[in-house]
């Protein structure tokens, strides 16, 4: 596509343009394959816009989406773009942007009722970085952060944030657990959250092979372990309103689901530390005493 210098004219008015979304950790790598890809369109002969944005894909993820959300509002309410050309707002993030330095400007995004789905990869800890402990690792685990010794010989000794209720705190319209074991439970609430209008969310139990020190063979198999165990409640809320929607009957020890992890092979070698091991099991019973 050729333009004149001298012709100012909307994209949404064009035919032809291509717009390519390139989606990084904010550094120089994402940048320099984006910088790629528009000089050769440029040198082709072609108009080009470069425009790099840090930031949103951390702490401002939710205000960035709120500003695509409102120009497409105002595109449709100027006849720009029609409904059926509408599309679904989406921020996609890891648990450590989610439950620690993105949740401010999450929670304001809830609270102004932002139409937009909310995807959390949750893997426990802040993996991009080296797999450091995140506001979502879980009491006992090993990370780079929370290494078991002769002083903390439990590894990390904080609870793990519940997403979850922070959210339900919030009222939104839809939020839900998901796990990649049960598919089918997947598919079903991402067709349910469609008929709702705000913010929607999906907090995805995401068994990681170098940070659990496990192979990639064992993802699944402890996917499902976490739900038999009851360590990952499968779960939707409306409004507000809870539903389980498996209650583990029996439940399978939660040293089943411990120990195929490296991450809490602390917990049973060289001497088994029972004390840690019984506060884990009582915190899965305590929280399933309560699930009515």
């Amino acid at each position: 596509m050729r333009i004149d210098e001298d012709v100012i004219i909307s994209a949404y008015q064009l035919y032809n343009v291509i717009t390519l979304t390139l989606f990084g950790r904010g550094g120089q790598g994402i940048k320099s394959a984006a910088h790629i890809v528009s000089t050769t369109a440029f040198l082709d002969g072609n108009y080009v816009q470069d425009q790099p944005l840090y930031g949103a894909e951390r702490r401002g993820a939710p205000s960035a989406a709120h500003g695509v959300r409102d120009a497409l509002d105002i595109l449709i309410k100027k006849a720009k773009v029609t409904k059926k050309e509408d599309i679904k707002v989406v921020v996609v993030t890891g648990d450590g942007a989610a439950s620690d330095i993105g949740l401010s400007s999450t929670s304001g995004a809830l609270h102004r009722g932002l139409d937009f789905y909310y995807l959390v990869y949750d893997n426990e800890a802040y993996a991009n970085t080296g797999f450091q402990a995140s506001g979502s690792s879980p009491y006992a685990s090993a990370t780079k952060a929370t290494v078991p010794t002769e002083l903390m010989p439990a590894g990390n000794l904080f609870t793990k944030k519940d997403l979850f209720e922070i959210w339900r705190a919030h009222k939104p319209p839809y939020i839900a657990t998901v796990s990649p074991a049960y598919m089918d439970d997947l598919v079903r609430k991402i067709a349910r959250s469609q008929e709702f209008k705000g913010p929607k969310l999906f907090i995805a139990h995401s068994p990681y092979q170098p940070g659990w020190d496990i192979s990639s063979s064992q993802v699944i198999r402890l996917a499902k372990l976490g739900v038999e165990t009851g360590v990952w409640p499968l779960k939707e809320a409306v409004y507000g309103s809870v539903t389980h929607n498996i209650v583990p009957k029996p439940r399978k020890p939660v040293e089943e689901y411990l120990k195929l992890q490296g991450r809490f092979e602390h917990l049973l070698e060289p001497k088994r530390q029972e004390e840690v091991l019984q506060e884990l099991q009582r915190r899965v019973y305590e929280y399933w005493e309560n699930v009515k």
